[in-house]
């Protein structure tokens, strides 16, 4: 188990070493050749060279990259091959949880755009230009149209179903917004009615949607700091166990009671904190 370990930690050091000079290490030696004029490996190391190195790595890694990393390194300090084992099982996991957060990142900023192609789009209309022109304007200001913005434009520039590419684009996540847009744009047209007037409403009831949605989350942030320190409990008491010189790596991943109990503080770990989440995200979609 030992020399399994050692193996690891070995392989982990030679990925890092080429990362960090492997690819682009001829093209470094070729411009310390070329500007200093000396020999390659003469005077002291490039500190803040291995700095932006270090950065760029950092910025290779996707954050689920750093669960094999952590793990690593726990079976380097206790001597075994469960923590690695754990890290790598936690890889997708938190894939899943970067990839739902870039979702609602995403959404967030789809929905700001739609708030803002109202805006303008009521603005361009005053103005006194034709909805279409107004709309070709208003949307490439604003980019509200997302993926579909190709054909919403193209129906406005082309005397297009304007309607049916804005009801389309609404399907994107965060663009729900753009229905009602359709929706004015709809009585607009067939009855005459003023489509600034019902823009500026339509703005305002998506503004104020977005600032109910806001400040709920911001109401509910304190329960989600909550679980994430509940989260963090077991390792502050692997730190003060260690700091007593308990050894607590060593119980519990080289005696059978020590796995057991890691066994069944994991699951219950994991359990605790699915559902403390689905309670709060329950409570911020009603």
């Amino acid at each position: 188990m030992g020399d399994m370990s050692l193996g690891a930690a070995v392989a982990c050091l030679g990925a890092a070493v080429w990362l960090l000079g492997g690819r682009n290490s001829g093209a470094r030696r070729a411009e310390l050749l070329l500007a200093g004029g000396g020999s390659v490996g003469a005077g002291p190391p490039d500190w803040w060279q291995m700095v932006r190195e270090l950065r760029r790595l950092r910025g290779r890694l996707r954050a689920e990259w750093w669960a094999p990393v952590i793990g690593l390194a726990l079976a380097v300090l206790g001597s075994s091959v469960l923590p690695v084992v754990a890290g790598a099982a936690g890889v997708p996991v938190l894939r899943r949880v970067r990839l739902a957060r870039e979702a609602r990142r995403a959404r967030e900023r789809r929905g700001d755009a739609v708030i803002a192609l109202c805006g303008a789009l009521a603005g361009e209309v005053r103005a006194g230009r034709q909805p279409g022109e107004a709309l070709l304007r208003a949307a490439r200001d604003s980019g509200g149209l997302g993926e579909a913005q190709a054909a919403v434009l193209a129906a406005a520039r082309f005397g297009g179903d304007v309607t049916g590419a804005l009801a389309s684009a609404a399907r994107q996540p965060g663009a729900e917004g753009l229905s009602g847009l359709a929706a004015c744009w709809r009585v607009a047209v067939d009855q005459g009615a003023g489509l600034a007037a019902g823009l500026d409403r339509l703005e305002g009831a998506l503004r104020a949607e977005r600032d109910q949605h806001a400040d709920l989350r911001a109401q509910l942030s304190g329960a989600r700091s909550t679980v994430v320190m509940l989260a963090g409990l077991p390792v502050l008491g692997l730190l003060l166990g260690a700091a007593m010189g308990a050894e607590p790596l060593r119980v519990l991943l080289h005696t059978g009671a020590g796995i057991g109990c890691l066994a069944v503080g994991g699951v219950l770990e994991g359990l605790g904190m699915w559902w403390a989440l689905r309670i709060v995200r329950g409570a911020e979609a009603t």
